[in-house]
């Protein structure tokens, strides 16, 4: 915001925008900008956050990794759809030594329209139709793990079930408010809710 010369958003308004590709992050501060603008906002961002992303390792929330070992072994699919590009997806994932565990990656470069709206859901399902005894997998049959409203709706726009962490960046009512079918405090509580002891 310093190096584009914008006003300072507070911490706030910072962390409610979280889980929006880069240019629309920029546009809902500064809804003034036009596309270029924003484009060279999310520009000079890139550069800072890869700049800085060599000395910050990045570190799994906790219960993370022990529970996607856990499902994984257990026979459930797990992906991942996110705002950030694929290759920094990519690049997260075997930070953080999950890649024995995910099964699929969808990055905001990948689809034409990002969170809330259920592309990036639905792009997963397609990906594993036929994938169980030839059968496709249905929208009812997933969930959608997220900690920011536009998970939630994405997940709900697409007819999968849904479910709130509420140790990110969203405040629970914002996340209620999103409609979550489900609202867990430790991500190791996804066991008892997908029946896996």
């Amino acid at each position: 915001m310093q190096q584009m010369g914008l006003p300072v958003a507070d911490e706030a308004t910072c962390g409610s925008i979280i889980g929006l590709p880069l240019k629309d992050c920029y546009r809902h501060i500064y809804p003034h900008l036009d596309d270029d603008q924003a484009e060279a906002c999310a520009e000079a961002y890139r550069q800072l956050f890869f700049a800085n992303a060599k000395d910050l390792v990045p570190n799994p929330f906790p219960q993370v990794v022990d529970t996607l070992k856990t499902l994984s072994e257990a026979g459930f699919l797990l992906t991942i759809a996110s705002s950030r590009t694929s290759a920094s997806l990519h690049r997260l994932v075997d930070d953080m030594g999950l890649r024995p565990y995910i099964s699929f990656i969808v990055g905001s470069d990948e689809v034409a329209h990002h969170k809330p709206d259920p592309e990036p859901a639905l792009v997963t399902l397609r990906h594993f139709n036929g994938g169980r005894q030839g059968q496709p997998i249905a929208a009812d049959e997933a969930l959608v793990v997220g900690d920011m409203p536009v998970d939630i709706l994405m997940g709900k726009a697409a007819g999968m079930h849904t479910c709130a962490v509420t140790y990110g960046n969203a405040p629970l009512a914002d996340l209620q408010a999103a409609g979550a079918d489900h609202i867990i405090d430790h991500f190791a509580d996804l066991l008892p809710l997908l029946g896996v002891e």
